[in-house]
Parts: structure tokens; sequence; C-alpha cells
């Protein structure tokens, strides 16, 4: 009898933990949101892939400095060198891996998010994915695709309980 007593309060307070990570996974979290930094102009051996341009290497570094203040715990990027390297100053200051996202499952990495822990996030994307995340984050249509002039804005979504409670565009 005894042990069925502790069994049950075994199983109550499991259930309760389990209950307690999924509120603590869909609570707070701030999403930065960013395009790559300039790009070098494509040329036949790049495969379309090119490098950043000096410009690109230094409006990464300004990044770091403007977003190192939302201490992004997981950094996600395309597969492509250009949001590579717009990453890496801030990676190698918060000393975080970069992780890559498909452009094209992005409802994926939104999943992988909101039943994460983490609670800071930033991603790197492209003139057309990153308005359009914004957008899935959002669940309606605000953000058109950037121009292909525009490198210098950055999105930071706040959220609460799964929900965008607000989100600010800034320049850098």
């Amino acid at each position: 009898m005894k042990t069925k007593f502790y069994y049950f309060v075994l199983l109550g307070f499991v259930i309760f933990a389990l209950a307690q990570i999924e509120t603590t996974a869909q609570s707070k979290k701030t999403i930065v949101l960013v395009r790559h930094a300039e790009k070098l102009p494509p040329v036949d051996t790049d495969k379309g892939d090119p490098d950043l341009s000096l410009e690109g290497r230094e409006r990464a570094q300004r990044l770091m400095r403007t977003i190192k203040k939302y201490k992004p715990q997981e950094i996600f990027v395309t597969d492509y060198k250009r949001t590579r390297q717009t990453a890496e100053p801030i990676a190698n200051h918060r000393k975080v891996q970069i992780q890559t996202y498909d452009p094209v499952k992005q409802a994926d990495l939104v999943a992988k998010m909101m039943t994460s822990n983490t609670k800071r996030y930033l991603i790197i994307g492209h003139s057309n994915t990153t308005p359009a995340l914004a957008n899935l984050l959002m669940k309606k249509e605000v953000f058109k695709q950037l121009p292909d002039s525009e490198y210098g804005v950055f999105w930071v979504i706040r959220m609460k309980k799964g929900v965008v409670i607000k989100i600010e565009v800034f320049p850098y």
C-alpha cells in the first residue's frame, strides 16, 4: 500500500515537472533577425556563394557591437558563406557555435525555437527570408522583402508563451 502511494506521488511529481519544462520552453523569448552583410559581386568561381565584401565584414563587426546586449545563446544561419561570416564576430564574442537552418523550412526552425528552453536567438538570413521569418513568427504578413541594397536593419522580436508581444526594427 505504501509503495503504491509513493508511486502515485512520484508519478504526480514527474507530470508536474514535465508541465514546468513545457511552460519554461514556451515562456519569454527574444529573437533577433538580420539579413547578412554586404557580399562581394558574384563571379563564376564562387558558385553563387560569395564571401562578404570589406564593407560587409565591417558591418558584421558593427552588428556584433550593436546586438551583443541581447546575448544570443543560439545562432542560426543559412548554409552560405555570407551568413556565416556575418555571424562569426558575435559567435566568437559569445563563444556560441553557429548552427545552420534550411530557409525553405522556416516553420521547422520556429518550432524548434518555441519548444526549446533557450531564450535568446540570433537568426541570419537573406533579403527575402528574414522578413518572411518575422511574418511567420507574428503569424501575419507585415514585412515585405528587403531591397537588394538594404543591409542595415535588424528586427528584435519579443515573445511570451509563443505569442509576439513586441517587435522593433532598428538600424545599425
